[in-house]
This record gives structure tokens, C-alpha cells and sequence, in this order.
């Protein structure tokens, strides 16, 4: 188990408060005790919690690619990833660990949003690619690694492995939702894509979302899945 968090800025590239996500990194300290590491950049900033499981000498993260335009953090597990990495080799990729994490940046670089069709195990993952300007996120085909988001009033987007993530950046509106108090006492529990909250959401198993940006944000909430 490992822990994501970040944020995004939809609208521009504005600066990120590297002590507010330190702090939403912070929350989840639980989630991976063994080390804790942000990058940030104009209008993004990308925390990771890890737990040490693969790769424990070198699979660091946030983790890039060769020339340092692809950044990815990553909870789960890719259980293919040995046999990605000579595919992606033969593509001219260059792999500077034995992790299953760098797998992710090489797999968008060449196949974009269909990388995740080529994963089999259980993930949650953010990335950034600085030269397309994009940002991508996508959970699992049975969503076993949560990930939740909130798209502020002011085009900032917040997500994280925990809610409690996302509330620790102190922007998000405390608004209940009533419809998902009615799923919470009818199912017991509260089911995707709803949260407690009515400005933050779950994104739903086998979907992802992509490129936060205005002309695309009414698309971004109804993500298309990729089973």
C-alpha cells in the first residue's frame, strides 16, 4: 500500500503551495511509512507516500522518464510489468530501475491513454507530460486502489488515495451531500462516483480522466472507461 496525492491547476500554471501538499502528503503517512517525496512545478504538484514492495534500492517516487518530461506517482501493482519492459525496450525506451512504476511513463509515452489497456493488477496513478501539457489519471479495472478528486470553484483540481488528502488542502466546501447519506444508510457505504461531499467524487473502477483544462471539463466528470 501506497499513497498519492496532488494538484492540479486546470486554468493556467499557477504556483503550488509546496507546504499545502506537503501537508495533504503528510495525511497519509500511514498509507507508506518507508519514505515521502513531492515534486512540484508551475501549476503542478505531485506527492507520493511509499511502502517499499518492488524495487526497494532505486523505485523512488515521483518517478520520471528519461528527459524528465513524463512524472507519474502510483499505488498498486502492475503484475505484467516484466513482460512490458522488453516491449517497451524494443520501442527505444530506457528503464534506470527495476520498478513496475517506470513501466507507467515509458507505457504513456508510447501508447498515450490506451497504456492502461496494457496493465494487469490493481492501480491508481497520476501523471503529468510536461511537452503535451496533459495530465492523466486512471484507477483499476475493479477498483481496489481508491482515488478520489475535487475540482475547486477556482479550476483547482485535488486528488488523493484518502479523502482525507483532499481535506487537508483546506479549499474543498464541506457541503454534504444528502443523496449519498441515503446510499450510506440504505447499501453502507457510499458508492462511486458520489463521496460524503458533494465537490468531491470517487473515480469510478476502469475509468480515467484526462486534461483538466476549460474546454474539456464538462467531458472530464463522465470519463470514459477503458476496459
Amino acid at each position: 500500500m501506497c499513497g498519492i496525492t496532488g494538484i492540479f491547476d486546470t486554468r493556467g500554471t499557477s504556483d503550488i503551495p509546496r507546504a499545502v501538499l506537503q501537508r495533504m502528503n503528510d495525511s497519509q503517512l500511514h498509507r507508506g511509512p518507508d519514505e515521502g517525496s513531492l515534486h512540484v512545478e508551475p501549476g503542478v504538484g505531485l506527492g507520493h507516500r511509499r511502502l517499499s514492495i518492488i524495487d526497494i534500492a532505486t523505485g523512488q517516487q515521483p518517478l520520471f522518464n528519461e528527459d524528465g518530461s513524463v512524472v507519474v506517482i502510483f499505488n498498486g501493482e502492475i503484475y505484467n510489468y516484466q513482460q512490458l519492459i522488453p516491449e517497451l525496450q524494443a520501442l527505444g525506451h530506457v528503464f534506470h530501475t527495476k520498478s513496475d512504476t517506470e513501466v507507467i511513463v515509458h507505457a504513456w509515452e508510447s501508447w498515450g491513454e490506451d497504456c492502461v489497456k496494457r496493465f494487469r493488477g490493481m492501480f491508481a496513478f497520476a501523471l503529468w507530460d510536461r511537452n503535451q501539457q496533459t495530465f492523466f489519471m486512471a484507477r483499476d479495472r475493479l477498483g481496489v486502489k481508491p482515488m478520489y478528486y475535487a475540482l475547486l470553484d477556482d479550476g483547482t483540481l485535488l486528488f488523493g488515495s484518502e479523502l482525507k488528502s483532499v481535506l487537508a488542502h483546506g479549499g474543498l466546501r464541506r457541503d454534504i451531500d444528502p443523496l449519498a447519506v441515503e446510499e450510506y444508510f440504505a447499501l453502507g457505504y457510499v458508492a462511486e462516483p458520489r463521496t460524503i461531499f458533494k465537490q468531491a467524487r470517487k473515480l469510478s473502477p476502469a475509468h480515467s480522466l484526462t486534461r483538466w483544462v476549460p474546454f474539456c471539463r464538462a467531458a472530464s466528470t463522465a470519463a470514459p472507461s477503458w476496459r
